[in-house]
């Protein structure tokens, strides 16, 4: 970090062995194969960092949503989990602390500003267009009103996944080494941008329900090699219900039944690892401020990207311009910082060239559990989640790394 610290209590993301940009390296480093991402994270010393020891066969099991301080808390609904809670590890995740920036972080061994996935929402330089990071779509006018309902029409994303991801992946990587990559996961993820982007190389094998999904996992192993499996529902019933809800709970119970039963199907000696993306924060909806409708914030803006945690503003006018606005109207109730701030300061890890235009010319990150929207762009029931992320404390911030 530089001069632009963040306040007490908030965490700074990591991109070394201790973050989650260590996690798929380290799985290699287990199984044998030697690589060193662009971002220097070795594969071998990833491996002993997190106390991983070799194996011809390793599962790595992503759950989205999962932050370690919001499974410790309802650590009753997950039995499994919440007996290996005394060896789990802590880990940061990147900023924004959201999936699309964050799973091509853990894909890659690297740092958004490497592979470009900046949040939920990122403007497209060369069109102008609002680009959605997790669909791979654009709007290519994000304030005309397309739809009754503010709904908005998208078209696919005009740049090809590995145009904007340039860096090789881990499974990449591991194939290479000719050892066999099994991805497990949703039919509609298969040859998508995101999976495309952040994932690419691995075999990938579509399986809608958890169960299937296991299954997947325990067949792909019957053979040596690495299998990932991605879960995304834990997160889906937080956006809706919040964290602290009982249907959280139980979409929680429902993925810790079926880890104990992977855990217990897999080939003797196969190493498990368990992590997330991210955590949440549950927010009052009372509590945000609407770019839309707050002058002193829309002012000198061209356009809204990111998310409600963690916000990318590109101007029309003065980046520092609209960035004092911005503190002057968010106080301490939010970090506000200019591209060049944000990127000096480390927030992204290393920027690469073609990236930098996709970054906001200020970006704002709420503290507590403020959030700031677009109802310009941003659908009814996108206005209407409970549990978010994208910034900088603890409980977005902080993820697990469970090894069975």
């Amino acid at each position: 970090m530089t001069d632009l610290a963040l306040p007490d209590g908030l965490l700074a993301p990591s991109y070394g062995t201790d973050s989650l940009a260590a996690v798929l390296p380290g799985a290699a480093g287990a199984l044998g194969v030697a690589m060193t991402t662009s971002t220097g994270l070795d594969s071998a010393q990833c491996a002993t960092a997190l106390g991983l020891p070799s194996a011809e066969r390793v599962v790595v099991v992503l759950c989205d949503g999962l932050g370690y301080l919001n499974v410790a808390e309802r650590a009753g609904h997950a039995p499994f989990l919440r007996g290996r809670l005394p060896e789990t590890r802590r880990l940061r995740t990147t900023f924004p602390s959201t999936t699309a920036a964050a799973v091509s972080t853990f894909g890659t061994g690297t740092a958004p500003g490497r592979t470009g996935m900046l949040g939920y929402t990122q403007r497209n330089p060369a069109t102008g267009g609002l680009a959605n990071m997790v669909s791979w779509t654009e709007q290519s006018d994000p304030y005309r009103i397309s739809r009754p309902g503010g709904q908005q029409l998208a078209s696919p994303l005009p740049v090809p996944a590995d145009v904007l991801q340039r860096e090789p992946t881990v499974f990449e990587h591991v194939t290479a080494a000719g050892i066999r990559v099994t991805s497990v996961g949703p039919s509609r993820f298969a040859g998508s941008g995101m999976t495309l982007a952040a994932l690419r190389g691995a075999q990938y094998v579509a399986a809608e329900k958890l169960e299937a999904r296991v299954d997947g996992v325990v067949r792909a192993l019957r053979s040596p090699g690495l299998a990932y499996l991605y879960w995304g529902d834990v997160d889906k019933v937080g956006h809706h219900h919040g964290w602290h809800s009982w249907q959280w709970g139980d979409a929680l119970e429902a993925f810790d039944r079926e880890l104990a039963r992977l855990v217990r199907s897999v080939p003797a000696g196969t190493l498990v690892l368990v992590t997330a993306d991210h955590g949440q924060v549950q927010v009052d909806l009372d509590d945000r401020f609407d770019v839309a409708t707050t002058p002193a914030l829309a002012e000198g803006v061209a356009l809204v990207g990111g998310e409600p945690r963690a916000v990318h503003l590109y101007a029309s006018g003065s980046p520092d311009d609209v960035a004092a606005r911005w503190r002057d109207v968010l106080g301490e109730r939010a970090v506000v910082a200019t591209r060049a701030e944000a990127v000096a300061a480390g927030w992204l890890g290393p920027v690469s060239d073609h990236v930098l235009p996709w970054v906001g010319d200020v970006v704002v990150a709420p503290r507590g559990r403020l959030t700031i929207v677009d109802s310009r762009t941003q659908t009814p029931p996108s206005l209407a989640l409970l549990g978010v992320h994208g910034s900088f404390t603890p409980e977005e911030m902080t993820i697990p790394l469970v090894v069975a």
